[in-house]
């Protein structure tokens, strides 16, 4: 139960964390792009940056999940692996056998969940921060090769419309390029009447 609040305790901080992990993802993102996101980002935007990257692509949100699960029961894995070294390198537990022994039953639970937090969180970071850079070098070498898909049809307010590709959107902006132009646009959503998708992977087959 102690270990349960304590994972409980952190939560806030642990969200914080994420909102940090959040925004640097996509400051590395646009700024491959020439863009600095944290312009164009209000107080919304930034707290719910975790909730966005997660979600981003279904691949990415079950790797989360997945990480997730593993880490909160990995505590009471160790516990009952106590033998097994690989385990406890993998988890970066450094404490000796000779001092495992010396701790209860709970001191043990909270060890682990102190090296599984901390390995958790070692993991979140090189995700969130590949996942940025990665996605920002595939994004700028498709758009400097002349390689972009314009799935959608943007129609402005004004009854004007034009191909798109959509490099991303938040709560105040939209950005991105018109077919047969190389500049990257930035609108305000309040400017956007609708998008279509007029490129359907999932549909068109």
């Amino acid at each position: 139960m102690k270990n349960i609040d304590k994972v409980q305790n952190l939560l806030p901080l642990g969200y914080l964390f994420l909102i940090i992990l959040g925004i640097t993802k996509d400051s590395i993102f646009y700024y491959q792009i020439g863009i600095n996101i944290i312009k164009y980002s209000s107080i919304m935007d930034i707290l719910i940056s975790p909730i966005a990257a997660v979600t981003s692509h279904p691949v990415f949100f079950i790797t989360i999940l997945l990480l997730f699960i593993f880490y909160y029961n990995l505590p009471k894995i160790l516990l009952k692996n106590e033998d097994k070294k690989w385990i406890h390198k993998f988890s970066g537990i450094t404490k000796t056998d000779t001092e495992l022994k010396q701790l209860s039953e709970e001191e043990k639970l909270n060890c682990y969940t102190t090296a599984s937090i901390k390995s958790l969180s070692t993991f979140l970071i090189s995700l969130f921060l590949g996942y940025g850079i990665a996605d920002g070098k595939f994004l700028s070498e498709h758009i400097k090769s002349h390689k972009l898909h314009y799935n959608y049809k943007l129609n402005y307010s004004d009854e004007k419309s034009e191909n798109v590709y959509i490099i991303g959107s938040n709560t105040a902006y939209y950005f991105y390029m018109s077919e047969g132009n190389s500049a990257i646009k930035i609108a305000p959503v309040g400017s956007i009447k609708n998008l279509e998708l007029i490129k359907n992977r999932m549909l068109d087959k």
